[in-house]
């Protein structure tokens, strides 16, 4: 299983974050979404934006007079790649510098977030004190120095953020129990009707992301619980980052949803699910390396992915370290059991398994996913931390070295 797919099965599974949807070289050139494009591909350029209508490769600044007529942009992204943040960043001065007036959705935050939001876009916070003050290893745990330039660029040009999430309660409700059974307060929480499940492109790519040799041999009705699950934030994203341009956007203006690729990838997820609500132009862009993760040069990608491809350079090591396990959270009773290992992840080349309970790093206690993440937001590549785990009932310690994998060379 590669590292993508690792990521993409536990935050689905366990509901505590959006999942992670990285296109690998077959998802890439699958023949679905757009009739009018999916049966064409197009050159992808390193460092280049490709106009997949046209085939024309383009910069930033024309890409923004391209997108003059749209009110609604969704960007897809690789939470830990600097490189997909740069992307976006540049499309959000493009607009800017064009005269737009811009407006960031977030994935990262539920709308319940949104005060703490505001009071960032006001300019009321230190940088450390929004990211405790709005949760952001809570909510997110993604490196704040991967979103840091956006930030910042958007309250010095008085671009204001809004959450665009839905508590991820109601999320795991859906996954659980379905629509039918929800809560009037968690159907309450839900876009206007029914959030659709029916699309066969979308299911088939959101399976295309599994493989048989999953190590959880997820059955069909997990599966079905999760592909609920991501119908359901792709709906509410799409569905509040409509209704945020509404109530706060001027006529001309554009908001831009940074949103996890898988939610973007064919117009299949939050296009699809919001198009009902919304009777203005809707377009998508996408970076995607030039390199997959097997280390095979993408020429072409099939045009219908979305309205415009940014090539990336070849995706290495997340430029922040991370020990590349998922932990079982609140679904059990040891919430940092471990339940996947990356390959060439540091907990696999440490010597975790399948099975530890991480119990602490470094003396400080590991009590979900999030807890995790915010600790290792202090680590840099070439640290060496303790592990604490439990094995078999029998507590001891590892080292985890943080250091990088050697890359994947034909």
């Amino acid at each position: 299983m590669t590292p993508i797919r690792v990521t993409l099965v536990a935050l689905a599974l366990l509901a505590l974050l959006p999942a992670i949807l990285v296109a690998e070289e077959a998802v890439l050139r699958m023949e679905i979404g757009d009739p009018a494009r999916k049966g064409t591909e197009v050159a992808l350029q390193l460092d280049g934006i490709t106009d997949t209508l046209s085939g024309e490769v383009i910069a930033p600044a024309q890409m923004a007079a391209a997108l003059a007529d749209t009110g609604l942009l969704f960007i897809g992204e690789n939470h830990t790649s600097m490189d997909f943040h740069i992307a976006q960043l540049q499309t959000i001065k493009a607009l800017h510098e064009a005269g737009r007036e811009v407006l960031i959705g977030l994935e990262m935050f539920p709308y319940t977030q949104q005060p703490e939001l505001d009071n960032w876009n006001d300019g009321l916070l230190t940088e450390e004190g929004f990211l405790e003050l709005v949760g952001w290893y809570k909510y997110w745990g993604y490196h704040w120095n991967y979103y840091r330039d956006i930030f910042l660029y958007a309250r010095e040009n008085d671009i204001r953020f809004y959450a665009v999430n839905t508590p991820r309660a109601v999320v795991t409700a859906v996954r659980k129990k379905g629509f039918r059974d929800l809560t009037d307060e968690e159907a309450g929480l839900l876009p206007p009707g029914e959030v659709d499940t029916s699309s066969k492109d979308h299911q088939r790519m959101y399976r295309a992301f599994f493989d048989e040799d999953d190590a959880l041999h997820m059955t069909d009705e997990v599966l079905e619980g999760m592909y609920r699950a991501q119908a359901t934030w792709d709906a509410t994203m799409g569905w509040n980052a409509v209704k945020a341009l509404d109530q706060h956007g001027g006529p001309d203006a554009i908001m831009v949803v940074l949103i996890g690729s898988g939610h973007v990838a064919f117009g299949l997820g939050a296009e699809r699910q919001v198009a009902p609500y919304y009777d203005g132009k809707i377009s998508s862009l996408i970076p995607v390396p030039v390199v997959d993760g097997d280390g095979d040069p993408v020429g072409k990608v099939r045009a219908s992915y979305a309205n415009f491809i940014w090539g990336l350079p070849e995706e290495t090591a997340p430029l922040y370290p991370e020990v590349g396990v998922s932990l079982m959270g609140s679904l059990g009773e040891n919430p940092g059991q471990i339940i996947q290992v990356g390959n060439e992840s540091v907990g696999k080349r440490a010597g975790l398994r399948v099975g530890d309970v991480l119990l602490r790093i470094d003396g400080i206690t590991i009590d979900s996913t999030n807890s995790l993440r915010k600790i290792m937001a202090d680590y840099r590549w070439g640290d060496v931390a303790t592990a604490s785990i439990r094995r078999d009932d029998e507590e001891f310690d590892i080292e985890l070295p943080f250091r990088r994998a050697a890359p994947n060379k034909k």
